[in-house]
């Protein structure tokens, strides 16, 4: 684990707390949500406990649209601490994420050369 997410992972889950991240293809994302939550599409981030001290964070990268591969494991790591979809939940997001990464909930805020690397790829319609 990289050693930024290591102090992520024992600020938000603990010192004892044993995290495995995994970054998955959209095929295995997709197969994965639809066996475990029925839903028929990649996600971007899934979060599975494995006991009380321990889990398993997947990532899809190809599938995070405009969020940060930082914010999706915050993301991940406060559902294996419990927490679900809600205003508090994008609190503590917000919180992580700016102490982490110096960014807004969408890590949009100090890196602007992501949005132009974005907004350059498009194709006008």
């Amino acid at each position: 684990m990289e050693k930024k997410f290591s102090k992520i992972k024992n600020d938000i889950l603990g010192k004892n707390y044993s995290l495995s991240i995994a970054c998955v293809s959209p095929k295995k994302s997709r197969e994965l949500n639809k066996k475990y939550r029925k839903i028929d599409k990649p996600a971007n981030v899934l979060s599975f406990p494995l006991s009380k001290n321990s889990g398993e964070i997947v990532l899809c990268p190809a599938a995070r649209g405009q969020h940060t591969l930082g914010f999706l494991v915050i993301h991940g790591m406060l559902h294996l601490k419990g927490s679900v979809h809600s205003s508090k939940m994008e609190r503590e997001e917000n919180k992580y994420d700016k102490k982490y990464f110096s960014r807004n909930r969408r890590g949009l805020g100090d890196d602007t050369r992501r949005g132009r690397r974005i907004l350059q790829g498009r194709k006008k319609s």
